[in-house]
């Protein structure tokens, strides 16, 4: 297994380096962030192992531009800071785990194996429809490349169709997802803001992207291809 330790301060460096290789890694170190992105598009790793704080761009940053650029091998940040935003962030980010300095050794090879076994996944960090593109980490939309100011339940909802697309989403089913709570059966909460979400991502004179499915729900609609001749 080849790893690719990316840490700012030499000594953690040379720690980590010494402990995965007696573990059996073959072990690559990165110092700055710039580094370890062209290291990490440069060699084809099986895991990353990577530090927060760093010269030239932070951890969050390389995380970012690795997935953005389609490089999906597992990432583990070992991190002093260790706030849950901090951790929010990097997984937001791309990272896959996310351990906090002090560190036990022992934990660390047991999360680095039980990433091992997931592999690396390409998994796109962003959903889209035709022209309607939605960021989950960021929590930005845009459509025809202008970009909507959604609410967070109009953001949550659009997420759960891009989730779907061409799928009849059942009033119930939104509510559970969206909402957190159960229909009562009255409540028409979802038909206010699907319309609410209609008005935002709809564009004058076009059909809307969310199909009403009479006595079933709502459906995002996959556009057809247009085809020449």
């Amino acid at each position: 297994m080849r790893v690719l330790v990316v840490d700012g301060e030499p000594r953690t460096a040379a720690l980590l380096r010494r402990g995965l290789a007696e573990e059996g890694y073959v072990v690559d170190l990165a110092m700055t962030g710039p580094e370890a992105v062209w290291r990490a598009r440069e060699v084809t790793y099986d895991l990353i192992v990577l530090d927060i704080l760093l010269r030239g761009f932070d951890g969050f940053e390389v995380c970012r531009r690795l997935r953005a650029a389609g490089c999906w091998p597992p990432v583990l940040v070992l991190s002093a800071r260790h706030e849950v935003c901090d951790r929010v962030r990097g997984l937001d980010a791309g990272a896959d785990d996310y351990l906090a300095k002090p560190f036990s050794f022992a934990e660390l090879y047991a999360r680095l194996r039980a990433l091992s076994r997931r592999g690396a996944h390409a998994r796109p960090p962003q959903m889209a429809v035709g022209d309607l593109r939605l960021d989950p980490a960021t929590r930005r939309v845009w459509r025809a490349g202008a970009e909507l100011r959604l609410s967070p339940k109009e953001f949550a909802l659009l997420e759960l169709f891009l989730r779907h697309p061409g799928e009849v989403l059942t009033r119930t089913l939104i509510l559970e997802h969206v909402w957190d709570f159960p229909c009562d059966g009255v409540s028409n909460v979802v038909d206010q803001y699907v319309a609410y979400l209609r008005r935002k991502i709809d564009r004058a004179g076009q059909a809307s992207h969310l199909e009403t499915v009479r006595g079933a729900g709502y459906r995002l609609l996959i556009p057809t291809p247009v085809t020449s001749g």
